[in-house]
């Protein structure tokens, strides 16, 4: 008799198995006392059972999904089929490099595409996502500093900034000093000056920011921070907006993170996997995690040996099946990809001159790929941004990004990406005014919305006080 599996706390004899007999026995105090309630159906009433359930879910295929800031655009489902091939999926991650030539020539010449689209001279491709790499990114800077004998502390980040900026700067031990933003929209360059010293180790910027302005003064801020000393760390998730245009290498800035689960038509969203490769210039190369993917001419290789490495940061290589879609994407569009970036210009600059006259433009200029609203005209009716964006619910659209960037009140971040028809814009359009519309003629619809979702309207003070999803209002 053998025991073929025991509990962590000791208590054996869960299953014993007979060799001789060819039979197993499960100890009496584990079997279920009761018969499994298990619905009595064919395959095909549990087919559309779950088929349903699917149908219940809201996602880029059923509609319009104008995320602002997180590039909800088209998955090509190429980009699957390659990723779900055999020799990808069953490639073990411990092989050795000879066993793995063709995943790490992959990966070789998505880092090569990568330094090409940003400018930039070496990469990693370890981090799973964009404020992973954003981690990585301070991570690096900071060593830079602490191997050249540098004692800095502090980073400046704009106000319109992400809010992972902060927290990763603040996770890697540096104090965060704020910069205003000017009535453009854009970083004030004096209020920068004046708080430029030897303790600033880097500026965190997104280009074109948070309300979708480009920073017509970067070459300035740049040479601000370089003459300081600082580096410039650029924030890719904007990234979507300037591809074949421009470069943060051109901009003047030293790490960038690219998220690949935005700008590179991979799956976002939902928990799904997602990508954040880091970027540096060449005296920032020997600081990056071990390893990164060289080749000698012959064969492909992981290389270990790194000078300064600030060490691994996600086991293996990163999110492998994200890279493969990446690369595929990358491939696919070649050139094409300033042509993405020109129709999510453009897209958004269609939206934002349609719908300024009936909701507030806070910030009057052009944009890029998304812009932000304020529902402070329809604030004076009682009806908040939260509410409009539920009622976007009933048009078939995924509300957008509401309350941020904190800097515009009642925010409302639309970002159509290039993906979308002028069909879908005008749709879009349409609903915003109608919504508008009933605002002051019938704001009660809009107070109640949604109408035609599975879930209603919740309350969501029940739901911040009351995180348990077994909670039930009596």
């Amino acid at each position: 008799m053998k025991t073929i599996f025991e509990k962590d706390n000791g208590v054996s004899g869960i299953t014993f198995c007979d060799e001789a007999a060819n039979t197993c026995v499960i100890d009496e105090k584990f079997k279920r006392k009761l018969p499994l309630e298990l619905p009595n159906v064919g395959e095909l009433e549990a087919l559309r059972h779950y088929k349903e359930l699917s149908d219940k879910n809201f996602c880029i295929e059923k509609g319009f999904y104008p995320l602002g800031s997180c590039t909800m655009k088209y998955n090509p489902k190429v980009n699957e089929l390659l990723a779900s091939l055999e020799g990808f999926t069953g490639l073990h991650p411990l092989s050795d490099d000879e066993d793995c030539q063709g995943a790490l020539e992959l990966m070789y010449k998505l880092q090569s595409a990568l330094k090409e689209i940003t400018g930039m001279d070496a990469v990693t491709l370890q981090p799973a996502a964009g404020a992973h790499g954003e981690l990585t990114g301070m991570m690096i800077i900071k060593k830079y500093f602490e191997v050249n004998g540098g004692k800095r502390t502090k980073v400046i980040i704009p106000d319109s900034a992400h809010g992972t900026n902060p927290a990763s700067a603040h996770l890697c031990g540096f104090e965060i000093v704020p910069v205003r933003s000017n009535d453009k929209g854009q970083v004030d360059i004096e209020a920068l000056k004046s708080l430029v010293n030897d303790d600033v180790a880097a500026i965190m910027m997104t280009n074109p920011n948070t309300l979708g302005i480009f920073e017509e003064n970067v070459l300035e801020i740049s040479k601000i921070m370089h003459e300081n000393g600082s580096l410039l760390y650029y924030d890719g998730a904007n990234f979507n907006a300037i591809m074949g245009y421009t470069n943060p290498k051109l901009m003047g800035f030293d790490v960038v993170h690219l998220n690949l689960h935005k700008t590179f038509a991979t799956p976002h969203g939902g928990g799904g996997p997602g990508a954040g490769p880091v970027c540096v210039v060449e005296k920032l190369k020997d600081f990056l995690p071990a390893p990164v993917i060289e080749f000698d001419g012959e064969k492909y290789f992981r290389n270990f040996d790194i000078k300064h490495s600030i060490g691994s940061v996600k086991a293996f290589c990163g999110n492998f099946s994200v890279l493969v879609k990446a690369y595929a994407y990358i491939l696919m569009m070649g050139q094409n990809l300033k042509e993405a970036s020109e129709n999510a210009v453009l897209n958004a600059n269609y939206l934002k001159e349609k719908l300024k006259g009936e909701y507030l433009l806070p910030y009057d200029e052009p944009c890029m790929h998304e812009f932000v609203l304020s529902g402070e005209r329809q604030k004076e009716h009682g009806v908040s941004t939260l509410n409009i964006a539920k009622a976007l619910m009933d048009e078939n659209t995924h509300p957008p990004t509401v309350y941020f960037p904190l800097i515009v009140h009642e925010a409302i971040m639309i970002e159509p990406t290039e993906s979308e028809t002028k069909q879908v814009l005008d749709d879009f359009v349409n609903a915003m005014l109608k919504i508008s519309d009933n605002i002051k003629t019938n704001p009660e619809k809009v107070l109640s919305a949604p109408h035609t979702t599975p879930v209603k309207k919740i309350d969501e003070t029940l739901a911040a006080r009351h995180p348990n999803l077994k909670f039930v209002q009596e």
